[in-house]
């Protein structure tokens, strides 16, 4: 690259600071269908749209930050989803996620199941109508109150995260006079992540119980002793932002070995299993997800091959997908406040809102992609960083992309593929007041998780 013209502009440094490697795209104004939720598109005047409506009309609405849901689109990978595996297994969305009353009964109405993993993310389900048979509860270490309510409720499957967690669901069970249904979580030694996976040294984790050592095959062996508990499956789940199959095939052959051992010893054929979710979204143009019927017809494909090697039976397979689904239907629109150009480095880009509404940069060193959003502009591109308002130097939205050199404070500009755990895992770090879920769909756009106020936030200090 030449050192004296660089892709960033002459704001910027001769050269690209160490770690960015990435040439700006063509045009800054395109939007990548891959990131983006299915109905945005920009207007005649070059504002972006979602679902009919203008960013600058969101805005001037329901003001910002704010997420931006788009119901259609939501519906749609539901939908996919649930057609991609059929009426012979089951999807349970992830509801750890993002979860509402308005997205629950979304998924009740597109026929999917909900995976629960606290006593908060249960009660949104019941009040909004969600059928506990239709409800999986999952958790390391449910308390007792929840795993009553979860019983008492209905709920049609409990994932077993410990062999004290086993002993406490029956002696629960048997109080209630029920039978649970229950599979148990085991750890196959794999870890998947994004492109790859290790199949070794990975049952150090909080979660689940190890097959090695024999721990899986005596907690099956507990289970089925117990009167009040009916095991239907073996639960698993190898990672997250997973792109290829290949930690599946791996974890697949191990479950199905310990079905196979299953029977053996006892002369039960388990008729469930679950392999988790962790696929992958397009948080960049880089990122290339799998479609769901692709996804459903390797894990069905592998799951049949494993069982036929086996001689048993083919289970009944379940997945969660949440960020999958969620993940690329919402976007966060920023208002821009304060410009600040670093001669030989980049330009800090600050915005109204930040690790509050969006923890995953600093968390995880997640990459995101923005565009300007209120207006296009054929200026040349400059090295950004997206940055938040809060006290803290990793208050990053987005570590690096590419702004058109005239933005200017008052300008919005949208953050992609935020759909998944940005507001869930939402603070009020600094006091500063969580935004609002707006939802829109066919011209019109409505509040599914309002705004946060003062009010809220000193309600809770009893002082």
């Amino acid at each position: 690259m030449s050192r004296s013209a660089h892709p960033a502009g002459p704001r910027h440094a001769d050269v690209l600071p160490e770690g960015h490697y990435s040439a700006p795209p063509a045009d800054l104004n395109t939007l990548d269908p891959k990131v983006w939720a299915q109905t945005v598109t920009r207007d005649e005047n070059g504002v972006l749209t979602v679902g009919g409506i203008t960013a600058t009309q969101l805005a001037e609405e329901h003001g910002t930050p704010a997420y931006i849901l788009d119901e259609a689109d939501f519906r749609a990978r539901a939908r996919a989803w649930r057609t991609a595996f059929g009426a012979d297994a089951d999807v349970f969305y992830a509801g750890k996620a993002f979860l509402s009353r308005a997205v629950v009964r979304w998924l009740h109405e597109e026929g999917l199941n909900l995976d629960v993993c606290s006593g908060g993310e249960l009660a949104t389900a019941l009040s909004a109508g969600m059928p506990a048979d239709r409800i999986a509860f999952h958790g390391n270490n449910k308390s007792k109150d929840e795993i009553r309510r979860a019983i008492e409720a209905g709920v049609g499957r409990i994932v077993l995260d410990s062999f004290q967690e086993i002993v406490r669901v029956a002696h629960i069970a048997q109080e209630l006079g029920k039978r649970q249904r229950v599979q148990i979580r085991i750890t196959v030694g794999v870890e998947a992540h994004t492109h790859e996976f290790i199949a070794t040294a990975h049952e150090d984790q909080k979660f689940g119980i190890p097959l090695a050592g024999g721990q899986a095959a005596e907690a099956v062996r507990r289970a089925l002793q117990l009167d009040s508990l009916e095991l239907i499956g073996i639960h698993s789940h190898i990672g997250s932002q997973i792109f290829d199959m290949s930690g599946f095939e791996v974890a697949a052959h191990r479950v199905v070995g310990l079905l196979k051992d299953i029977r053996d010893e006892h002369g039960v054929e388990l008729p469930e299993i679950d392999l988790g979710g962790g696929l992958g979204i397009a948080y960049t143009s880089d990122d290339d997800p799998r479609e769901p019927h692709e996804i459903a017809k390797a894990l069905t494909e592998i799951v049949t091959r494993e069982c036929e090697a086996a001689k048993l039976r083919t289970p009944r397979i379940s997945v969660e997908p949440g960020r999958a689904i969620v993940g690329p239907t919402a976007f966060t629109l920023y208002e821009v406040g304060t410009i600040k150009p670093l001669d030989g480095l980049r330009t800090y880009v600050s915005v109204d809102g930040g690790m509050s509404d969006n923890i995953r940069t600093a968390l995880y060193d997640a990459e995101y992609s923005v565009v300007l959003a209120s207006r296009t502009s054929d200026a040349e591109p400059m090295l950004a960083r997206v940055v938040g308002k809060h006290c803290e130097s990793g208050d990053i939205v987005v570590k690096d992309a590419f702004l058109p050199a005239d933005l200017a404070p008052g300008d919005l500009i949208a953050v992609p593929a935020t759909g998944a755990y940005c507001r869930s895992m939402a603070s009020n770090y600094n006091h500063v007041l969580r935004p609002p879920v707006v939802a829109v769909r066919d011209g019109e756009s409505r509040v599914i998780v309002r705004r946060e106020t003062e009010e809220d936030l000193l309600r809770l200090d009893v002082g």
